[in-house]
């Protein structure tokens, strides 16, 4: 073998020299960044939010079952004191359009209305448990993904691809075969006690999930991350104090306080502000839709470690279930959706180190931003006013 290797050594490299055949492996060389690097991070970034949600899961089941501590709207109080302490306060002391001041004058309604949205959206769901199922809760939150769809192609201008509809697909059909293993199973299924309202809860709660993860991507991509989260905090901490004062006070005064019960609101608390503060930095990256395709991992993980922590039975479909889900935020995530038009329809679009650029408009304008689910920027963007 090693002589027939030899003897066709000279004429090899006649015919690579004479040029009969080219070898360019370079234009590969993006593809395999794609999926590679950039794929992995993708999907290793929506993990980080799962593992989160997975945190906020455990600490909110001790809390309710073991020390019957039934006070959903209070921990989102916590949360959101959080971020007014950190993110409101650091825009109280900027200067100029960034002031917190300026940012109420201008567009206070509406961070008013996503601060309601975001605060009742995490309330339908909790409060869905006490009259529905488990699974059902697990199969209808999948309908913020639609939501989202439906909202990034007419408000975002987003525009997908066939490979993104066949690892949304995927993903879905994880889920169904997460909620099937545990009816084989037999895991606690919740109360079912009125399941119609329970279903049209999760519903609720799923569409307003949606719209405030679309209106936040809108935010974070055309202002800022800290605005966001300031803003959420200032209006959250505001109507869920009211909330809280009206709906929860008697509950609260039920808590039997004691330093367990302490060490998980921190727990639950902490995880909370994690996802808030680090959920802007992977849907600028990626987008909303893959950060909830990526968010379906969640209650996988919760399962997973109840295995050790509640003894639940385990079953071969939740691995299964698990790497279905992998495997179709893989594929969502294998290529870049785009956007539909010119971005000047986004107004004030903000580049914080950039003059404020008029855009030709007696040329045709290519489109400069591309949303994609690999995070790829290649170039920072004029800041655009449209008038």
């Amino acid at each position: 073998m090693k002589q027939n290797s030899s003897n066709q050594e000279p004429w090899t490299k006649e015919i690579l020299e004479q040029g009969i055949i080219k070898l360019d492996f370079s234009n590969l060389l993006p593809y395999c960044r794609i999926l590679t690097a950039e794929m992995l991070i993708s999907v290793a970034l929506g993990q980080v939010l799962s593992l989160l949600i997975c945190g906020i899961g455990l600490t909110s089941k001790y809390l309710s079952e073991d020390f019957h501590a039934n006070t959903p709207v209070f921990q989102s109080f916590l949360n959101y004191i959080l971020l007014f302490l950190v993110y409101t306060t650091t825009l109280a002391v900027r200067q100029g359009e960034e002031n917190l001041l300026a940012i109420l004058r201008r567009r206070w309604w509406k961070y008013m209305i996503l601060g309601l949205i975001d605060l009742e959206a995490n309330y339908l769901v909790v409060k869905a448990y006490q009259y529905t199922t488990l699974t059902s809760i697990q199969l209808l939150d999948c309908f913020v993904i639609p939501v989202v769809i439906l909202l990034s192609w007419f408000f975002l201008l987003i525009r997908y691809k066939a490979v993104h509809f066949i690892g949304i697909v995927v993903c879905i059909l994880g889920m169904g075969c997460m909620a099937g293993a545990d009816v084989l199973v037999g895991r606690h299924q919740g109360a079912g006690e009125n399941k119609l309202v329970g279903d049209l809860l999760v519903l609720g709660g799923a569409t307003l999930y949606g719209i405030s993860n679309v209106w936040e991507e809108y935010i974070i991509r055309t202002l800022s991350r800290v605005e966001f989260l300031g803003m959420i905090g200032l209006f959250g901490a505001f109507f869920s104090g009211i909330q809280l004062a009206i709906m929860e006070h008697k509950e609260l005064l039920k808590v039997p306080w004691d330093w367990q019960i302490g060490l998980l609101y921190v727990g639950f608390s902490a995880c909370m502000f994690g996802l808030y503060s680090f959920m802007p930095v992977v849907i600028k990256k990626t987008s909303a839709t893959s950060v909830n395709l990526s968010l379906l991992t969640a209650d996988l993980y919760s399962l997973f470690c109840g295995l050790f922590l509640f003894h639940y039975k385990f079953s071969g479909l939740y691995l299964l279930s698990f790497f279905t889900i992998l495997i179709g935020l893989v594929l969502y995530s294998s290529t870049s959706t785009y956007i539909a038009q010119d971005p000047r329809v986004y107004k004030q679009f903000r580049n914080p180190s950039g003059p404020v650029v008029d855009l030709p408009t007696t040329a045709q304008v290519e489109p400069s931003v591309t949303y994609t689910s690999l995070g790829q920027e290649t170039e920072e963007e004029p800041h655009v006013r449209v008038a």
